[in-house]
Formats: C-alpha cells, structure tokens, sequence
C-alpha cells in the first residue's frame, strides 16, 4: 500500500504542469467559442490526441498511479481550463470505467483501444445507463436485455438520456435489466460495438452548461450483439443472479459500480471550476476599485475570498484522500467516495455564485467567464448521483443500511 501524502513526486508535477498548459493554451481561448456552437469540439480533441492527452495510453498510466492522485490532477486542470472542453476530453472515461469494473481482461483489451481510436481517427465512447424515468433510481430501468439460447446473442430494448457522447460514439456501454424481478441487482452491462443495427441517437440536449460536451438519448431497438459484449460474462451474470435469488447480500450493481469508481474523478473536475473561479475573482477584487481602494480592502469582498479558498482546498482534500483510498483497496467505509463528490459539487456551485457577485454586473455577462463557469458548475450537483442522492449513501452506509 503506498502511504497517503500530499507531496507530488516529480513525475506527477510535469504531468499536472504539461496538462495546465494544454488548458491554459488551448482549452481557454476556444472555450466561449465551443460553448456557443453546442457542438462537439473535434478540433481540440484531435490537437490533444496528437500531443498523447487523449489516449487510452495516457489515462491508463494516470489511472495506474498507486497514490491515485494521477486521475484527480489532470482532471482537476482539464477543467480550471473549462468544464465543457474537459468534458469533451474526458467523457470517453466514463464509458472505459463501466469496462474496467465489470468487464473481463480480454474485453477491456478489446474495446479500451476502440473508445479513443488513434490521433488520426480519433472516437469517443458513450456510457448509458440513466433513462427518462430511472436516474437516481436506478432499480426503475426499463431498457432490457433478453438472452437469446438459439444464437448465443443478446438483444437489448429501450431508450437511455442524459449519455455523453450518447449517439455520436463509437463504442457504447450500456447498462439493461437481465431479471426485472431482482431490481438493481438484476441488470448487467453490455458493449454496443460500431454500427450495430438497431442503435440510434434520439433527441440531443440544449443545455445550461458544459455545452461543448455531446449528451444525447440513445435509442435502442432490438439491438443485438454477440454474447461475448456481456461486460464479465454469462457465467459470472448466472452465478450473481443466482446469489441474488437466494437472498445473499453483496455488491453487483453494473451502474453503481462504474460511479463509485469514478466519483472522486468527476469531484476533481468541480474543483478545477472552482479554482478557476476563484482567481479571477481574486485577480478581480485586488484591481477593481471603488471608493478610492481596491474592492478586496473591504470586509466583505475579503471574506468571501477567504471562504472561496478554504472550501476549495477542502474540497480538493477530500478528493484526494477518496482518490487515495480507491487506488489502495480502501474500503469506503463512510462512503467516502460520495462524500468527495457532494462537497466538491456544492463547492464548485457557491464559489463560481460567489464570483459573480464580486465581478457584480460584469461577473452576469459574456465577457468574463465566470457567467459560464456558474453555469458549468450546477450539472455537479445534479450528475453521476445528485447532491441528495450522494447524501443519502453517505447516510446509509454509516447506519449499515444497504445501498439498492
């Protein structure tokens, strides 16, 4: 087990450094830019899969890093550059999280390769597993997944929303129910492989924030794939239905898995919001003057600085003692994964509020981004588990009650 410590080796700081400078040279001057088009930006995806940032390659050795702080500091910049590029870069790992937590080593080598593609045809992936009446509760899903004995085949039915890259993606990973009569604990995921017949996008979402990042319905009419796009296998899906039928307890959910394990993930993206609200507010309140001093002399504008940075290294140190603990094999024992990302999530939303109340008028307009920065920041009370949602793992976890 490497000791937990918040001293950056030398390698993990030339990376943070090389990824800051990617967002601060690239990310930033196209963000106002993309966020106007709501399209997905290729262009800036093909610039950081031709330097090695968007690779399998790179968010693997990331991943693999045994302090687990390599995840958290890369997102961490990726979004100070701006959220809706980030998102576009990162989106992808979402989906390959679903592969690795529920898939077997000969799948991840498979289809890990095919969900960034290479810098000259780069792809993305899309994992799906909300629906138009299942989001935080995930036992209500209804797309299904029925097992065909003639052909070995699995055909899958239903209609997935809110999935990054849903549509657009080369690979998808989508979670269907196998057993209704089990609930969460009867559904499995599954890999769509490209141009699967049946698969198709449905509506695509204008939304408040993170708009440079693709998330679309994804339409699933008896869409059928090989038994082997079953994530772990049939053998392994029969033998936890089996337990699941006799009452034994135990982990199983396919969603819940990939979000646990990528909880601290997506708490580091609101840090980096947060930080990057924050110093422009900074930056602001020491050169804006008013009444013949700058706005920061004043009581109340200093304050709220000093709040703005106190919450966010506190968030960044739950993130990493979460990050941490998932690299090591730590139990989350206090849910500590949920606790990351319902603090960072809340954070992100007060500090970039807290911005644009000290840019005043000039903070509510287009020309400074924290307008866009507010705007980014509220999907992280809202995604990969809801602020209450997050509240109530947390809750249920340190009372022993189990987790649906």
């Amino acid at each position: 087990m490497t000791a937990f410590s918040l001293a950056l080796t030398d390698d993990q700081e030339t990376v943070r450094d090389w990824v800051h400078t990617f967002a601060a040279d690239v990310l930033r001057p196209a963000a106002a830019e993309w966020d106007e088009r709501e399209e997905t930006p290729w262009p800036i995806i093909q610039e950081a899969a031709k330097i090695g940032l968007y690779s399998l390659d790179f968010f693997t050795t990331q991943a693999f890093d045994t302090t687990g702080l390599g995840i958290p500091l890369i997102m961490e910049e990726l979004f100070w550059g701006d959220a809706g590029l980030g998102l576009a870069l990162t989106g992808t790992t979402l989906a390959a999280a679903g592969l690795v937590a529920n898939g077997t080593q000969e799948q991840l080598f498979e289809w890990a390769p095919q969900m960034f593609g290479t810098p000259e045809d780069v792809r993305v992936a899309a994992f799906c597993s909300s629906e138009p009446n299942a989001g935080s509760d995930v036992g209500a899903m209804r797309t299904r997944a029925a097992f065909d004995e003639a052909t070995g085949d699995w055909v899958l039915n239903g209609v997935k929303t809110w999935a990054t890259n849903g549509g657009i993606a080369h690979i998808h990973v989508v979670v269907a129910t196998v057993d209704p009569s089990l609930g969460s604990r009867g559904q499995a995921s599954f890999v769509i492989p490209p141009n699967t017949p049946g698969l198709s996008q449905g509506q695509k979402f204008k939304k408040h924030g993170i708009r440079a990042s693709h998330t679309a319905e994804v339409v699933l009419d008896n869409v059928r794939v090989p038994g082997s796009c079953l994530l772990g296998g049939k053998d392994k899906l029969d033998e936890r239905i089996a337990r699941a039928k006799s009452g034994s307890s135990g982990r199983g959910n396919a969603a819940m898995a990939t979000f646990e394990s990528s909880r601290p993930a997506v708490a580091a993206q609101a840090v980096g919001i947060a930080r990057a609200a924050y110093e422009v507010a900074l930056d602001y309140a020491q050169t804006r003057e008013q009444f013949g001093r700058p706005i920061i002399d004043n009581q109340g504008v200093a304050f709220t600085i000093a709040d703005m940075r106190t919450r966010i290294d506190a968030a960044r140190l739950l993130t990493w003692r979460a990050s941490w603990m998932a690299a090591n094999q730590q139990p989350f024992k206090a849910a500590e994964g949920s606790m990351s990302k319902l603090y960072a999530g809340e954070t992100a939303k007060w500090v970039t509020a807290a911005a644009m109340q000290i840019l005043g008028g000039n903070g509510y307009t287009r020309e400074y981004p924290v307008e866009r920065m507010h705007r980014d920041s509220a999907i992280y009370t809202i995604f990969e588990g809801t602020s209450e949602i997050q509240r109530l793992v947390i809750a249920r976890t340190l009372s022993n009650v189990p987790i649906r």
